[in-house]
């Protein structure tokens, strides 16, 4: 899809239609306008994720994440953007008190940034609401496995589908979620063979997005900030493609060097009188 030249923006339809002709789904978060601008060429997807809690303001968890923060956020993605899909984080409290609740949050998001989709955490408790936001027109992702939103419950952000239910809970919250109307589903810290189980289920029709899953996935996302080598401490899933980090921090020492040295600013960094 990255290679194609189109006129418009991808829509939760493009994703969809991925899936059933058997392409690849690419896909990276983003929070500012100039990442963005360098992703859009490439994925099908930017997610606004709500881990820009922990990446951008250093946050334990993604909890204290607030609506207000995604939405800040989402619009400087779009900013940067004009072909791939935008897809936003609903945040911890912003649609769990019930499906209105969930409604009035998503149609702020879509309406305030100009996304086009909200991704909400949760199984088959969350189906209803999926189906709820659907059915009035809001483009919806779910997010099964390891939930970041729900690590105090979790106990810690621990890989999921492991034990003998695992395989079965977690092949019903995707179905569920499916069924409810979700154009696709991450996939999260789950065991390689129950994420590939489901990601092969005839009956999950959303598009699987895989994160710490299976590369039997319809689609892979990462965080930006990881797979650059930015992030001090990563997961085993992520490979690092870049190594930004050292290379950022040689800069910044070579700068601080010239600057104390007198070496910088030199006269091709100043202005003269004419």
């Amino acid at each position: 899809m990255s290679q194609v030249v189109q006129s418009r923006r991808l829509r939760a339809t493009d994703i969809a239609k991925a899936k059933a002709e058997g392409r690849k789904i690419i896909s990276l978060t983003a929070y500012h306008a100039h990442t963005a601008s360098i992703l859009d060429a490439y994925c099908d997807f930017i997610l606004v994720g709500d881990s820009l809690g922990m990446v951008m303001h250093g946050m334990e968890s993604t909890l204290p994440v607030t609506l207000e923060m995604m939405i800040l956020q989402a619009q400087a993605v779009m900013r940067g953007t004009s072909r791939a899909l935008v897809v936003v984080d609903m945040p911890f409290g912003s649609y769990e008190a019930s499906r209105e609740q969930a409604f009035m949050s998503a149609a702020r998001i879509l309406k305030e940034t100009g996304a086009g989709a909200v991704k909400l955490e949760g199984g088959a408790r969350f189906a209803e609401t999926v189906a709820f936001l659907t059915q009035r027109g809001v483009p919806v992702m779910g997010h099964i496995g390891l939930t970041p939103q729900s690590v105090n419950t979790m106990g810690g952000f621990r890989v999921q589908g492991r034990g003998p239910d695992g395989e079965r809970l977690l092949l019903e919250d995707a179905r569920a979620i499916s069924e409810a109307g979700a154009f696709a589903i991450v996939l999260e810290g789950i065991v390689e063979p129950v994420a590939r189980a489901i990601a092969a289920a005839p009956e999950v029709t959303a598009a699987t997005i895989g994160i710490g899953a299976s590369s039997t996935c319809d689609g892979q996302i990462l965080v930006l900030e990881d797979m650059l080598g930015l992030s001090e401490r990563t997961p085993k899933f992520v490979k690092q493609f870049g190594s930004l980090r050292a290379h950022i921090e040689g800069a910044v020492k070579t700068y601080a060097e010239e600057v104390r040295a007198g070496r910088f600013p030199e006269d091709a960094h100043t202005y003269g009188d004419t």
